[in-house]
């Protein structure tokens, strides 16, 4: 009898949790599609990349060269919609993978392409969850579903939906390899290496797997990148070719557009803008680059070793962002895990801690505050490019990125005369991401002589009020 009343007891928190977060998260939902509604045609969605996505595998199926200048400037419309022409910049098992869509009619692909976004959000925090030692399902489902709520109006995550873009479809399919025991799992890491074949920030997790010594993950991620090389030249052998061999994605600039530009959000893309050339970025952002990478993987060192493997795969993420050449604004959508990770450590320590609990909490209001949605009313409609106005990023004028294409990199660019709080607006991501890096590094710094944690001591991160019971 004691026993029943004790599993109701239990149960109780993790079912008003739930209910809250189906609450929230449909009341922020609702949200969302009363925005798509009002603000009309292109308002809350316009798939450019989704029509770059489908293009490429129709082209696939046409077997046409994908990387042929005449046939992707501008890229070919087989039926899609977009109102810009982008080129195919994915190596060649990205447009053998998107012939399966395809297949799919226009009008469908497009509402399959949210509603398949907004899962994987929900689907990226449950693992975000999981890797955090949450076993109770209530209490995990309930906690991804007000992570969710919270961070849906994250103007990384409503871009991704904005585009039609694969960034949570990644970063769910990341979290969930990095997350899985290494006991029976012989094969993590390649699902991650995968990832990499499609877009190449993932290999970051290489050094990741190295410093912490699971070399075996290593491995995996190389051999799961490897294998998609493998596939894209026995299917697209002369693309390949172009792509691997030929370095084709650093002979063309203007292939991954304007590197300055605004959406840009990436060291290289801040030093660009700084310095007022794409090219006399280069060397500083060789530099940068590398030290970022250095001190995001030794904080992710010293944050497993100490168990908390969650923080240290985030970490590891927002190196890769750092140092990559380009990290659009919409790639960014690794803080909506970051708040829920920081919700969790103040949770964790409000009965315990609560001066480092409220810590966490500004630094979970802090990460929204800087990468929230803020609604275009708030800027000049004028300085912005159609409906892409949502967030600090879009509050100074930015450059029209076909001007690069036609004119290559130009002094007379806007973003090279930015000044004053147009350079904070305008470079908010990635000056965020720097502030969130040294956080990171001040926090493993404090946890560099704590005692190692077993890895199998995952449960060990959960609040003392959270049960851990299946």
């Amino acid at each position: 009898m004691v026993t029943g009343v004790n599993s109701v007891a239990q149960q109780v928190p993790g079912t008003r949790l739930l209910k809250a977060g189906v609450i929230a998260f449909l009341v922020v939902l609702a949200s969302w599609i009363v925005y798509a509604v009002v603000s009309g045609k292109n308002g809350a969605t316009d798939p450019v990349d989704l029509t770059v996505y489908r293009d490429g595998g129709l082209i696939v199926r046409h077997i046409r060269p994908f990387y042929d200048p005449h046939v992707t400037d501008p890229l070919y419309h087989w039926g899609g919609y977009s109102s810009l022409a982008l080129k195919f910049t994915y190596p060649p098992i990205a447009a053998v993978a998107f012939s399966v869509i395809s297949f799919i009619p226009w009008k469908a692909l497009w509402v399959l392409s949210v509603v398949v976004n907004i899962a994987m959000l929900l689907v990226a925090l449950w693992f975000t969850f999981g890797g955090l030692g949450y076993r109770d399902r209530r209490v995990r489902l309930g906690a991804t579903l007000v992570a969710a709520a919270i961070t849906f109006w994250l103007q990384p995550v409503v871009r991704t939906i904005y585009l039609g873009q694969i960034n949570l479809i990644l970063m769910a399919a990341i979290i969930w390899d990095m997350c899985q025991p290494r006991e029976g799992r012989w094969w993590k890491g390649f699902v991650t290496g995968i990832a990499a074949g499609i877009k190449l920030t993932p290999l970051i997790f290489v050094p990741y797997m190295v410093v912490t010594r699971r070399f075996r993950e290593a491995a995996m991620i190389v051999a799961g990148f490897l294998f998609t090389i493998v596939v894209g030249f026995l299917v697209l052998p002369g693309d390949s070719d172009q792509w691997w061999l030929h370095g084709l994605i650093f002979k063309d600039a203007t292939r991954t557009g304007f590197i300055g530009w605004a959406g840009n959000q990436s060291l290289r893309g801040l030093i660009a803008r700084l310095s007022g050339s794409v090219a006399a970025s280069q060397d500083p952002w060789a530099v940068a680059g590398v030290i970022a990478v250095i001190l995001g993987v030794a904080a992710a060192y010293y944050l497993d070793r100490a168990g908390h493997r969650m923080a240290a795969i985030l970490a590891t993420a927002l190196s890769g962002l750092l140092f990559s050449p380009i990290s659009w604004d919409h790639h960014w959508v690794w803080v909506a895990p970051g708040v829920a990770v920081a919700g969790h450590y103040a949770i964790k320590n409000w009965n315990t801690a609560r001066a480092k609990a409220r810590w966490f909490v500004a630094l979970a209001i802090g990460i929204i505050f800087v990468y929230a949605a803020w609604p275009d009313a708030l800027w000049e409609k004028a300085r912005n490019l159609g409906k892409f106005s949502l967030g600090f990023l879009w509050a100074p004028p930015n450059t029209d990125p076909i001007l690069y294409e036609e004119h290559g990199d130009q002094p007379w660019f806007v973003e090279y005369h930015w000044h004053g709080l147009w350079l904070l607006t305008g470079n908010a991501y990635i000056l965020g991401g720097l502030a969130l890096l040294l956080v990171l590094v001040g926090i493993s710094y404090r946890l560099r002589n704590a005692r190692p944690v077993p890895e199998s001591a995952g449960a060990s991160s959960l609040p003392a009020s959270v049960p851990a019971s299946g």
